[in-house]
C-alpha cells in the first residue's frame, strides 16, 4: 500500500515542484525518482533563499563511494540534480548552509593537498560564496579537525559549530565548538542530556540554539536500531533531556540526517524503510521483481519528508 501511494504522489512530485505545499503530517519520500531514488540519498541542505539544494548520493554495494548533489532553482524551475563542482573525485557527504547562506560546511576525505593521491580522515571542510559563485573548499583545520573523523556539521547564526566526532573511550560523541573573539574554542561533548555511553551522531542545530536534533544509536526503548531524538534549550542555556521523537519519524532500522528546512516548514531525514520483502500477496513475475528493486522503495537509504511543526512541535 505504501509503494502504491508513493508512486502516484510521485506522479504529482516533478523536478519543478520540490516544495509544493501539502498537508505532511506522516513521512513520506521527498521527490521520488528525482532525489530519493533506486540508490542511497540522504544529507538534506536547502539554501537559507530556498534556491539551492544539497544533499548527498550514495553507493554502499562493493567499493562504497559518496558524493554530493546540486540542484538550483532558475527562472521558478529546478534543475535536474548533477554532481556540485567541488565534488566527484573523493569521498564527500553532509552538506550543511551557514545561516546567512555565504557558506556550504561539507565532510570529506579528501587530502589537504589537492595534488595528492592518497586519502586521509574524514575532515570538515568548507566553500565560500563570491560573486555568485562557489570557491574553492577549505579544511577547516584545528581545533575543528583532528587526526580521527569529524562528520555532520551544523552552524549557530553566531558562528558556533556542532558535529560528531569519533571518541576514544566510545564510538562518537556530539560535540560543539564555541566561537567567540574570531576563533573556535576546543571541541567540547555535550552533556549527558544529549550523549551517553553509546553512540550519538549526525546533530542538526536550530540556527538560534533553540533545539537539536540527533541519532541516539541502540538505546533503550528505541524503535529501531538508531533513532532521532530532540532536545531543547532551556531558559538557563542548559540542554534538556532528549525525547524520542516517537514512531512517526522513528521505525525499524536507522532513522538519522536530520535537517528542518529554514522556513521551518519542513522536517527532512533519511532512512532504509521499504515495502515490500517475501512472501509476497501475490505472486511475482520478473519484471515486478525488476520495478521493485529499482525503485526508491528497495531497501537503500532515501529522503523523507514531514511538516515540521507537527512533529517537532517548533513555535
Amino acid at each position: 500500500m505504501q509503494l502504491i501511494s508513493t508512486l502516484a504522489f510521485s506522479q504529482h512530485n516533478s523536478i519543478n515542484s520540490y516544495f509544493k505545499k501539502m498537508a505532511l503530517d506522516t513521512p513520506i519520500l521527498f521527490a521520488p525518482g528525482i532525489v530519493s531514488d533506486e540508490y542511497g540519498n540522504r544529507d538534506m541542505a536547502i539554501s537559507p533563499k530556498g534556491d539551492e539544494l544539497f544533499y548527498t548520493f550514495q553507493y554502499l554495494g562493493g567499493r562504497s563511494f559518496s558524493t554530493i548533489m546540486y540542484s538550483k532553482k532558475i527562472n521558478g524551475k529546478w534543475s535536474k540534480p548533477e554532481v556540485a563542482s567541488f565534488c566527484g573525485k573523493y569521498n564527500d557527504l553532509e552538506p550543511s548552509f551557514s545561516p546567512d547562506g555565504k557558506k556550504i560546511y561539507f565532510v570529506s576525505n579528501r587530502p589537504l593537498n589537492d595534488s595528492a593521491v592518497s586519502e586521509k580522515d574524514y575532515d570538515i571542510w568548507f566553500i565560500e560564496q563570491k560573486n555568485n559563485q562557489w570557491q574553492k573548499p577549505k579544511n577547516m583545520g584545528a581545533p575543528i579537525n583532528t587526526g580521527k573523523d569529524e562528520f555532520y556539521p551544523s552552524l549557530t547564526r553566531n558562528g558556533n559549530i556542532y558535529f560528531t566526532r569519533v571518541m576514544d573511550e566510545k564510538d562518537e560523541d556530539i560535540v560543539v565548538c564555541i566561537f567567540k573573539n574570531f576563533r573556535y574554542d576546543t571541541a567540547v561533548s555535550l552533556p549527558q542530556a544529549v550523549n551517553s555511553n553509546g553512540a550519538e551522531f549526525n546533530a542538526y542545530v536550530d540556527a538560534d540554539e533553540k533545539y537539536l536534533i540527533f541519532t541516539g544509536y541502540k538505546r533503550k526503548g528505541n524503535y529501531g536500531s538508531g533513532d532521532l531524538f530532540i532536545s531543547y534549550k532551556s531558559n538557563q542555556g542548559e540542554w534538556t533531556k532528549a525525547k524520542n521523537l516517537g514512531d512517526k519519524v522513528n521505525g525499524t532500522g536507522l532513522t538519522y540526517c536530520p535537517f528542518v528546512s529554514p522556513d521551518k516548514k519542513y522536517f527532512f531525514f533519511a532512512t532504509s524503510r521499504n515495502s515490500f520483502k517475501p512472501p509476497f500477496l501475490n505472486q511475482k513475475n520478473r519484471n515486478d521483481l525488476e520495478k521493485l528493486i529499482h525503485s526508491p522503495l528497495n531497501g537503500w537509504d532515501n529522503i523523507y519528508w514531514v511538516n515540521a511543526k507537527k512533529i517537532l512541535e517548533v513555535d
